[in-house]
């Protein structure tokens, strides 16, 4: 499979009925606006900028008490103000579809220690309305903060649609996450309402949490209230053993709330909407707070016109609370789709659990991650084969750069009719900056375009634009979910260092990318993890793409030490399959593999075996960590074991540095 090759084009049906073309009709009709194709779109979209976001207000009939003063009061970032004068609620939008589908299913959803079920719109609505109201006479009143530290299961949607519902302030974190990480978030914030949960199950082995969940509590003297939530036992008992607590089942067993007599608490354009949180491995993770209707308007464009979906579809990402991704997946209900919820291992009992989801619950849209289709491929599992796949339309790919290897596994082993992409966005901005579009083909490893709205460009150190040559990722125009804030950043100043602190007044996001001259993207690795030898700068999704086709290497870590009198040393750091031994032959193997697909500066200087490479608790390889580690940084000034997925895999690497301190490198392969 080579980069860039076609591998699917829309039919001329599923390109004419996708929303975006509806939408472009649409323009054509009221606005006298016709554009060829979808380049010819994007463009205007981001120069008309006022016009472009003003025409999505229109088009999706978005509910606001009062006209809006502005599109936009000024093309400046940040600080950007979008639909100043507004009032709105962005819970009211995602359940708008309950009055007219109210037996239709909304959530289908299962866990490990639950059977899948399904949930209607009438009923999540119904929950919605109980729990919101039980907020407001616990105190709870708009800017409040409530979070969650609950698994990926209904409970959390509704308590996520009701805080949003009046005006509180969502934040959450997976129960996976250590009472560290947790502390770390949630003291910043202040909350006054903890949704809890007893524990969860994982590959079949039960992780209980009230012990964490107290130690949570007595760090958080704000908390006023806590809900508890029975996963893995009885909740009751366990709520009786807190003050000021309440099961979930007794705060559900209060009287219906007719949906006409709910009031949505609508709030102005700098209300905070929620606070997500990034997955930094050291220091206090930044707390970023996104606005109603920033959220709103970017999921609306990037539900029905990025990924197409409607009242017929059915979407499933496999992802966990304390992504942006549960987020996003909810964001969808704004189509009408409905969405399946699962906690749990993705492989347990076998690796073919998700696909068995997937038609169990009729599918359309399937989203995993990169690193799941290794695992596929591992176990030589192919999905076309076994089970009913016709429902899918599409397959989103997300959460590391997908390689043209992933693409083929897809189309080869899932079915040759699939609109496959790869997204790329983030925390920062609940959506994305790069990603699809129903009507252009797909070709291999390549991103299909820059979204509606989003004016990203490629840069060189100096600002200039690049057409296929790897530059900075930028974004030179505001966009409506820019991040509002950041929690208690008073001045602003570390908002400011995290994205505007290298070109004046762009966003610079911390990604390399190349765009091709059809607009196709490509996302080489963070710039902060650059590697840089004999002043090339290298992204390290480039090396990593290479040694994992190498046979017998699992995973592939690789970071660039700086040392005294301007020389460097590449050290590459391999995971190998049960029974590999990094031998001469293999060192060889790896190092034609990058000369040829590469080139001879991608080669390392040394290469060392590890049982495991570390992963943040959202899945990013711990580059810059690992980096500082080797330069000599303690342990717990480069990266926080709450903030990992796997702790252990550091170990090594801190040995490493012991190990060496005193040793003199060498620019040598061994």
């Amino acid at each position: 499979m080579q980069e860039g090759q076609l591998l699917w084009s829309p039919s001329d049906d599923f390109s004419k009925g996708s929303n975006l073309s509806q939408y472009m009709r649409w323009l054509e009709k009221t606005r006298a606006l016709v554009f060829e194709d979808y380049e010819t779109l994007r463009r205007w979209s981001v120069t008309n900028i006022e016009d472009f976001w003003g025409s999505l207000w229109e088009y999706f009939d978005v509910q606001s008490s009062t006209p809006y003063l502005h599109v936009l009061d000024r093309r400046v970032m940040p600080g950007a103000k979008w639909f100043e004068g507004s009032l709105l609620n962005y819970a009211e939008h995602m359940l708008r579809f309950e009055a007219s589908a109210s037996d239709r299913t909304v959530i289908h959803h299962g866990t490990e220690f639950r059977p899948f079920a399904a949930m209607t719109w009438g009923e999540l609505g119904r929950q919605v309305r109980i729990v919101a109201t039980q907020l407001r006479s616990m105190g709870v009143v708009p800017g409040d903060r409530v979070v969650s530290y609950m698994p990926n299961i209904p409970e959390t949607a509704v308590a996520m649609l009701a805080t949003i519902a009046i005006g509180a302030v969502w934040s959450s974190a997976a129960p996976e996450f250590g009472v560290k990480t947790v502390i770390e978030r949630f003291s910043q914030i202040e909350p006054k309402v903890l949704f809890a949960s007893d524990g969860y199950r994982f590959g079949g082995k039960d992780f209980r949490r009230e012990s964490e969940v107290r130690q949570i509590i007595n760090a958080l003297p704000s908390l006023q209230q806590v809900v508890w939530c029975a996963c893995l036992g009885n909740a009751n008992t366990t709520s009786q053993e807190i003050s000021n607590s309440i099961a979930w089942p007794d705060l559900m067993r209060h009287p219906d709330i007719p949906r006409e007599s709910f009031n949505y608490e609508r709030v102005g354009c700098d209300h905070p909407l929620w606070i997500l949180f990034s997955s930094g491995t050291t220091g206090l993770p930044k707390a970023i707070v996104h606005s109603h209707v920033g959220v709103l308007m970017e999921h609306l464009k990037m539900m029905h016109f990025h990924v197409n979906l409607g009242p017929e579809s059915v979407m499933f990402f496999y992802t966990t609370t304390g992504w942006v991704m549960f987020n996003m997946l909810l964001g969808a209900l704004l189509t009408g789709s409905a969405i399946v919820l699962y906690d749990g291992s993705p492989t347990h009992p076998g690796p073919e659990l998700l696909w068995k989801i997937a038609e169990q619950t009729g599918v359309t849209s399937f989203g995993a991650s990169p690193t799941y289709v290794q695992v596929l491929e591992k176990a030589g599992l192919r999905p076309g084969d076994h089970f009913d796949v016709s429902r899918i339309e599409s397959i989103f790919v997300s959460g590391a750069p997908a390689t043209p290897e992933t693409f083929s596994w897809f189309y080869d082993c899932v079915k040759p009719d699939l609109w496959l992409t790869s997204q790329s966005g983030g925390t920062e901005v609940a959506g994305a900056f790069v990603g699809s579009v129903p009507v252009l083909p797909v070709y291999a490893g390549e991103i299909q375009c820059r979204c509606l709205g989003m004016d990203v460009r490629a840069w060189s150190d100096d600002g200039k634009d690049l057409v296929d040559e790897v530059g900075e990722l930028v974004v030179t125009s505001p966009f409506p979910s820019m991040p509002i804030s950041f929690w208690n950043d008073v001045d602003g100043r570390r908002y400011h260092e995290s994205y505007f602190d290298v070109f004046k007044d762009v966003w610079r996001h911390g990604d390399f990318i190349r765009i091709n001259a059809r607009g196709g993207c490509y996302i080489k690795g963070r710039s902060d993890s650059t590697l840089n030898r004999y002043g090339v700068r290298i992204g390290t999704a480039e090396i990593y793409r290479a040694v994992e086709q190498v046979e017998g290497v699992a995973d592939s870590l690789v970071v660039c030490c700086e040392l005294p009198g301007g020389n460097f040393f590449m050290p590459l750091f391999v995971s190998l399959k049960p029974g590999v031994v990094l031998d001469a032959a293999l060192v060889a193997a790896i190092t034609s593999r990058l000369r040829a697909d590469c080139s001879p500066r991608h080669v390392p200087d040394r290469m060392y075996a590890i049982d495991a490479v570390p992963y943040t608790l959202t899945a990013k390889k711990m580059e810059v960590p690992v980096r500082k580690i080797l330069m000599g940084t303690p342990l717990e000034k480069a990266a926080s074991r709450d903030a990992m997925k796997n702790p252990e895999a550091i170990d090594y690497f801190v040995r490493f540095a012991e190990e060496s301190k005193d040793y003199q490198w060498r620019s040598t392969v061994a």
